[in-house]
């Protein structure tokens, strides 16, 4: 999968309050790289914990679910785009669906 925006979650992990979702945020990019997702359940098969929403958004708990990921999908063009990535008090104020 390409990723869109990686340049958004280094922001994120450059900050001093998120130097710890640097390496969970790494090991994310990694393996999405590396996927080829068709459908959502491809996703759930590599992360059980990922939440599968309407309009193509998916949720990642990052770094042992201290962290929020959303991420639109386009599965035919194979891209994601990172649409939010916060702590779990950040994610609560937000809509996953539209965001």
């Amino acid at each position: 999968m390409r990723i869109i925006a990686v340049s958004t979650l280094r922001d994120f992990w450059s900050e001093a309050s998120h130097r710890d979702a640097e390496q969970p945020l790494r090991a994310w990019v990694h393996v999405v790289r590396a996927a080829d997702w068709a459908k959502p359940t491809d996703i759930k098969e590599m992360f059980r914990s990922a939440d599968i929403l309407s309009a193509g958004r998916v949720v990642f708990d990052i770094g042992g679910n201290k962290y929020r990921l959303v991420a639109a999908i386009h599965y035919q063009a194979r891209r994601i785009y990172v649409r939010f990535i916060g702590t779990h008090r950040d994610y609560d104020r937000i809509d996953a669906r539209t965001v």
